[in-house]
């Protein structure tokens, strides 16, 4: 995976791991939400992190799962109550390698786009789809592209959060659709910055990498309450559906190659 260079899938973890619990609360609605989808179970979560939903997912019945590039995150994880029973494989979350059939795999927050070019989303979708009991549901949550958020190419954000300021100062390839941000962090502690690198996908594009994969839409919300989808959203949360009928095409995975 080509993230740039000095950049690679352990680069976020091992920057903001003792930190990420500050800045990112677990989410109830969106724990309920994936309950709900999940039925018995068991889940697969694609970049489990610290265990944000993970923890209270599982606490709420169904059998979690995780992958994640970041010992780091896992470490965090490993260290809460329960996180010590939840099944990690560390590694990269597009290969989905894994075992076995899962009801829902899910990833959340944006992180979906830390996988960096088209052809390797359209490739995470076609391993999902293999790790999806037949009926069973990808959830993606992200953030809608609005490239007029950017002026020449450039944004600036700050945002209050508990324990801390958080600055992102970004720029935009619009040729490539990547965003690379460099974040600063202002705490009583000090400051500290790092990297993230994205490449976004719109909903529709989203939409068209199922093709192959045996997946269709089958939701799409403005946020994990389950209100409709306009146009305007800035968010969605997006629901596919593994067609029973339909396998994922190896002559469509042939043809976009394997990113090694």
């Amino acid at each position: 995976m080509d993230h740039g260079e000095g950049y690679d899938p352990t680069t976020y973890g091992a920057h903001v791991a003792d930190i990420y619990d500050q800045m990112y609360r677990p989410d109830d609605t969106a724990v309920a939400c994936l309950a709900g989808l999940a039925g018995a179970g068991p889940v697969l979560e694609l970049a489990i992190g610290t265990g944000r939903l993970a923890l209270p997912l599982a606490a709420a019945g169904p059998e979690v799962h995780g992958i994640d590039a970041s010992p780091a995150m896992v470490g965090r994880l490993r260290a809460k109550p329960g996180g010590e029973t939840i099944p990690v494989t560390i590694g990269d979350f597009a290969d989905v390698a894994v075992a076995g059939e899962y009801s829902l795999v899910f990833v959340a927050l944006n992180t979906f786009f830390v996988l960096p070019t088209a052809q390797e989303q359209a490739r995470c979708f076609r391993n999902v789809a293999r790790r999806l009991a037949p009926g069973g549901r990808f959830v993606i949550e992200a953030f809608v592209p609005d490239p007029s958020r950017f002026v020449r190419g450039h944004r600036a954000d700050v945002a209050y959060v508990s324990g801390g300021v958080r600055i992102n100062a970004s720029w935009h390839d619009t040729s490539t659709q990547r965003i690379a941000s460099l974040v600063l962090w202002l705490s009583p502690a000090g400051l500290r910055s790092w990297p993230v690198h994205i490449r976004y996908s719109y909903p529709a594009e989203l939409d068209a990498m199922t093709l192959g994969a045996g997946l269709g839409l089958e939701h799409r919300w403005s946020g994990w309450e389950r209100r409709p989808y306009t146009p305007d959203c800035p968010r969605h949360v997006s629901v596919y559906v593994r067609d029973p009928e339909r396998k994922p095409s190896s002559s469509a995975a042939h043809r976009s190659g394997s990113r090694r």
